[in-house]
């Protein structure tokens, strides 16, 4: 049913993203998919790395590690942004179609009243995309 995974990935906060890697994990071995991770940089140095080929390296190193996990297929894409807050959702809907992706599995917080007048950036992603989206919540307390 799929065939590529796309995972955005934010190398600067991992531990948030646990849940949905396990699920990217299970899911990519279960239909035998690619997996696609995908993170957004600044050209400007930042926390995580000082230029974006860095940034590249770093993504890279971490997909290798996480297809040791899941024993899938895996690939980068790095998209820079001058800058990355608000470009995310744009930047990513468009990574979907350049990697071809046709599933998409990411993290999201829990409802909240101020969805109204900002919407989660996976409410977007699966608004605009013929892509399928995942969106994984953090467990509960």
């Amino acid at each position: 049913m799929y065939n590529k995974i796309m995972v955005p990935i934010d190398l600067a906060h991992l531990e948030v993203l646990e849940p949905s890697l396990q699920a990217v994990a299970d899911l990519a071995r279960h239909y035998d998919a690619e997996v696609c991770y995908v993170g957004v940089t600044s050209s400007a140095p930042g926390s995580v790395a000082r230029t974006p080929e860095e940034f590249t390296r770093k993504l890279e190193a971490f997909a290798q590690e996480r297809s040791r996990v899941h024993g899938q297929p895996v690939s980068t894409h790095t998209i820079v942004s001058p800058d990355p807050i608000a470009d995310l959702d744009d930047r990513l809907i468009q990574a979907i179609d350049d990697v071809g992706a046709d599933l998409v599995i990411m993290p999201t917080h829990p409802p909240k009243h101020l969805d109204v007048i900002m919407p989660s950036h996976g409410g977007k992603v699966a608004t605009h995309t013929k892509a399928s989206v995942f969106l994984v919540r953090p467990k509960s307390a």
